[in-house]
């Protein structure tokens, strides 16, 4: 049996169990607690394997690898040069990759942190890289870099939580930077970040949670701005936002889970509004939410397994947006993490709201009782 340790004190709000079987073989009774501990929102599995077939299926890991490794060493390709000012993000969802995977030993550790910690700006955000502007994008995937490695205490934590409590607003909304532009986006992630830093206090919470309320719709979704239109990723951040500060009581989960449950088509595949195509990166921003408002039963998960597998190139290594496009470590990442979210078999599993493998947030929040 896989088993999850689950804190005591934990104030429990829904078990759901399920009997899954999987198209590769696999089959496994499921059990599913939603729970808050340490102030925070989890989501923990626990698998009692019946019958077990091939561990990896169809799923090309060594390519993968050596995909997201090749990435970082074509620094004077054009995909490198139009990535340059999102570079810590690509790192992010590269290394998230591989640890998902089992692989992050395959890079240098020291060289990643050494690196991280340059795109550190004196304010105490950090850039997309080295002498770049600070973003509070940016900053999140900085920290989450760093709780990979466990590497936190690289951090001097009250200059960061510092940099991005002061860019909530007023009236609750988070700007990105010093220029302004408010985004439910920037909502989740200094709420995300802060978490992870021990520092939520440093927030208005009931501002940034009432915020966040005043963009959802009448359709249950939500938006980037009051009034904004329902959107998959938008979704995920305002979900996940309000998971980890405790208010969930805010969604109409039957509502939502209908619309995100709409977002799947024939393909398998989810995409991020009505009438739009299927792309891999919703396989997270759809999944993701589901998993947190306890819906996820409610699409086909094997074809979306199917869909996201169709995606790779099975020569080369990485996964596209649809099959047989370009690949890139962006959808690489939002591909094998909803692969994880689907429990495949061999894959690691990524906690569904805060973006990070489940060990690795165990770690940050048992690791500070």
């Amino acid at each position: 049996m896989n088993r999850r340790t689950v804190p005591c004190g934990a104030r429990f709000e829904l078990w759901r169990g399920e009997i899954s079987k999987r198209s590769h073989g696999r089959f496994w009774i499921a059990l599913t607690v939603h729970y808050e501990a340490f102030g925070a929102f989890r989501v923990v599995t626990i698998r009692v394997n019946i019958v077990h077939n091939r561990m990896m299926g169809d799923l090309e890991v060594e390519k993968h690898v050596q995909f997201i490794l090749s990435v970082e060493k074509k620094k004077d390709d054009f995909e490198s040069v139009v990535m340059e000012h999102i570079r810590i993000n690509g790192a992010y969802w590269g290394l998230t990759s591989l640890d998902l995977l089992g692989k992050l030993g395959v890079v240098d550790q020291d060289e990643v942190i050494s690196w991280i910690m340059k795109c550190q700006d004196e304010s105490g955000g950090f850039g997309g890289n080295i002498g770049h502007d600070p973003h509070i994008l940016y900053t999140l995937s900085a920290v989450q870099v760093l709780a990979l490695y466990d590497k936190l205490d690289a951090l001097d934590i009250d200059k960061v939580s510092s940099y991005v409590s002061g860019l909530q607003n007023e009236d609750g909304s988070f700007s990105g930077d010093i220029w302004g532009e408010i985004d439910t986006r920037f909502s989740y992630i200094a709420i995300c970040c802060l978490s992870i830093l021990g520092r939520l206090e440093k927030l208005n919470v009931q501002k940034a949670v009432a915020y966040i309320v005043s963009c959802k719709n009448m359709d249950g979704g939500f938006g980037c701005t009051p009034g904004g239109e329902s959107h998959s990723g938008q979704i995920f951040c305002c979900v996940a936002a309000l998971a980890i500060t405790g208010s969930l009581h805010h969604i109409d989960k039957d509502l939502l889970g209908w619309w995100l449950c709409e977002r799947q088509v024939k393909s398998g595949g989810l995409n991020g509004r009505p009438e739009k195509l299927p792309d891999v990166c919703y396989s997270w921003w759809v999944l993701s939410s589901l998993i947190i408002i306890d819906r996820v039963h409610w699409i086909d998960k094997e074809k979306l397994a199917a869909f996201i597998l169709n995606c790779q190139d099975k020569e080369n290594g990485g996964i596209s947006d649809r099959p047989e496009d370009a690949v890139d470590v962006f959808h690489t990442f939002f591909g094998v993490a909803g692969l994880s979210l689907l429990e495949y078999p061999g894959v690691k599993a990524i906690d569904p709201a805060y973006a990070l493998p489940v060990d690795v947030v165990d770690r940050i929040f048992i690791g500070r009782r």
